[in-house]
């Protein structure tokens, strides 16, 4: 799951994207409404995060201009300014959560569940493919009721390629669903990450084959 935090506070900023990479997240961070505006224009996120005090404007002030570039996308705000009018504001504004600074984390990862448990989007919970079953929200993968095993980076693999099953999905959109914006890509990473998801998938039987569009990109379909 890739989050957009927007957040300029670094001694806040830093530790919570280490914790949400742990949690299995890819985290883009920006610090200013108009690199948030470049970032949600530039990649799919399927959260945001948001200060509200910003070099740059009140974070409030994106919420319609990220609901134009992504819409139904979970947005959860985060600030000191805990009274009850400006909760009230943030929420009013097109927020789905309103967090107090500081924050927990624990309950912030709840929230994140939460959000993402409504239905912003007409996707389907669990995908079947084979013998695989897939659940979408949480990167899960079973075959025949047994969890699939699989790294961080090969359940975001997996994911973007269950989301255009049975489509060509572009290396570029892979390695935009894996990597951070300050993650280095090294040549051939992605291949090596899809290389170890087709052999994990193989031997457990989920029957699903991952097929190589040399020079374009994977595919992701039912065995025949």
């Amino acid at each position: 799951m890739r989050i957009l935090l927007v957040e300029d506070e670094v001694e806040f900023a830093k530790p919570l994207r280490v914790a949400l990479g742990r949690d299995r997240f890819v985290v883009d961070w920006v610090d200013s409404v108009s690199l948030a505006t470049e970032a949600s224009r530039s990649r799919a996120h399927e959260l945001i995060l948001l200060d509200r005090t910003l070099p740059d404007g009140d974070g409030l002030s994106l919420i319609p201009r990220l609901r134009a570039d992504s819409p139904g996308v979970p947005i959860i705000v985060l600030s000191a300014r805990g009274e009850l009018s400006e909760r009230v504001a943030g929420l009013d504004e097109g927020a789905d959560d309103y967090l107090v600074k500081p924050v927990d984390l624990e309950e912030m990862l709840a929230r994140i569940r939460a959000v993402r448990r409504r239905p912003h989007e007409l996707e389907p919970d669990e995908v079947n493919i084979g013998e695989l079953v897939f659940d979408v929200a949480f990167g899960e993968a079973h075959v025949r009721q047994t969890r699939v095993k699989l790294q961080r980076r090969e359940k975001s693999v997996l994911t973007a390629l269950v989301r255009r099953r049975g489509r060509v999905v572009l290396r570029e959109s892979l390695e935009e669903a894996v990597y951070g914006y300050d993650d280095a890509i090294e040549s051939n990473t992605l291949d090596s990450h899809v290389s170890r998801l087709r052999r994990k998938l193989s031997d457990v039987g989920a029957g699903v084959e991952i097929h190589t569009v040399r020079g374009v990109g994977y595919l992701l379909k039912a065995a025949d």
